[in-house]
């Protein structure tokens, strides 16, 4: 071991901050690979996100477009299922469909006038509509806990290697007895290199797991309000 330690203490000094990341000790390496591993996932996911939730407010202006046009629910309908399919359309079609279940042929051209909705279906609809919310809500948020973890974990992991690399120095300064600032620079410098790796990956993933989570309040909070809308609309057809 202490043979070891001498050896890193004697050898050609560092040029750059490559020949500390190449030069490291096995555990800095082995950090270092660890860091790289996270920040391929977290920028990965990060730009898996951003297309998804760029296609999903193209798709919601779409729909709220197509809504705007349609006169009655039945209008609305038939313009929905000629969009592709997004998190508004998939709420707007459950709603449909369970109150098509609950009034046969309601919606259909020219069909009769129905009884209203009673309080015990009003609401039945509207649970059926906050699951399908929730489900939504779910399946947006899909990725972004590892973005959180790898923010959280990310720099612990660099201060750990950057604990492991002084601790080499000051064992190596004992081993040879020497605190001259040259053989005592590269090692600690070596050691603070995990740190600013780990920064590098936490830093990106922080901000995503931020800006996407606000993102995917604002879909939830857009689908909350349609679900509203919808049993507003029913309530001015004389559906409920």
């Amino acid at each position: 071991m202490i043979e070891l330690l001498l050896s890193l203490q004697t050898r050609v000094p560092p040029e750059s901050a490559m020949d500390l990341i190449f030069r490291g000790s096995l555990p800095t390496q082995i950090i270092l690979v660890i860091l790289v591993i996270f920040s391929v996932m977290s920028w990965v996911i990060i730009f898996w996100k951003w297309k998804l939730f760029r296609e999903i407010r193209q798709e919601g202006d779409r729909f709220l477009e197509a809504m705007e046009r349609a006169q009655r629910l039945e209008d609305a309908y038939r313009v929905i299922l000629t969009l592709p399919d997004s998190p508004y359309g998939r709420v707007f079609r459950q709603g449909v469909n369970f109150f098509s279940e609950l009034r046969p042929g309601a919606l259909r051209e020219g069909a009769p006038e129905t009884d209203g909705l009673s309080l015990t279906q009003l609401e039945t609809l509207r649970m059926v509509l906050e699951k399908e919310e929730a489900e939504e809500r779910e399946e947006l948020g899909v990725g972004l806990t590892w973005l959180a973890v790898i923010g959280s974990i990310a720099p612990l992991l660099g201060l750990m290697g950057t604990v492991i690399g002084v601790m080499n120095a000051f064992l190596g300064i004992v081993a040879t007895g020497s605190t001259n600032i040259t053989a005592v620079a590269p090692g600690v410098a070596e050691a603070l290199v995990t740190t600013v790796v780990g920064l590098a990956v936490a830093i990106p993933a922080v901000i995503g797991f931020n800006y996407f989570t606000s993102r995917m309040n604002l879909v939830s909070g857009e689908l909350e309000g349609f679900s509203a809308e919808f049993i507003g609309t029913l309530a001015r057809e004389g559906r409920v």
